[in-house]
């Protein structure tokens, strides 16, 4: 396994953020702030780790994490623009050989399919490349947008989790969609 990869598709690619990135991913995120702010995962108050890390911090985190095979985290491109991020984390290998898809995208982008799109490029190199038996999407059951996104991407409803993740202040449910790789035997 290579790390850094680009994943292509036919309008946009997948690439590891880069230092350069900073500019594009701040102005993306401050512009789509309030309406990510629902979906986002946050930081339960037991946690002591402080305050979030720098743009470079992150880049630096999320590569090393993918160069150990432990997640995989690629903005999403429309052209030149960054439109996006999507990952891949929570991946063990062994006996079970999964994880799980998460993603945002841009709402000047939304519902136009671009979201399904990295969903299935990463879904093919999570069977292909990563050879993984399962992949999840768990998604707030309130977030339609996003289980149109894991339907259209092939997933299948599998079911509920209670006070799943830490999202946008406090434990929330999450419902649970899944792919399997059926090449693998």
């Amino acid at each position: 396994m290579r790390w850094p990869v680009t994943l292509k598709g036919e309008e946009i690619y997948l690439r590891p953020l880069r230092f350069r990135d900073r500019n594009q991913w701040n102005q993306v995120r401050a512009e789509n702030r309030a309406w990510l702010s629902p979906w986002e995962a946050t930081v339960p108050p037991i946690d002591s780790q402080g305050a979030l890390p720098s743009f470079f911090e992150m880049v630096r985190m999320l590569n090393s994490e993918a160069r150990f095979g432990r997640s995989f985290s690629f903005a999403i491109w429309h052209q030149r623009n960054l439109i996006g991020q999507i990952s891949l984390g929570g991946v063990i290998y062994g006996a079970l050989r999964a994880g799980h898809i998460g993603y945002w995208i841009d709402k000047n982008c939304a519902n136009k399919g671009y979201t399904t799109v990295a969903v299935e490029i990463l879904s093919e190199y999570a069977f292909d490349v990563l050879e993984l038996h399962r992949v999840e999407i768990n998604l707030r059951p309130e977030n339609a947008a996003s289980r149109r996104v894991a339907e259209k991407a092939g997933y299948i409803f599998e079911g509920e989790r209670p006070r799943y993740l830490h999202i946008d202040g406090d434990w929330r449910d999450h419902i649970t969609f899944v792919k399997e790789n059926s090449a693998l035997k």
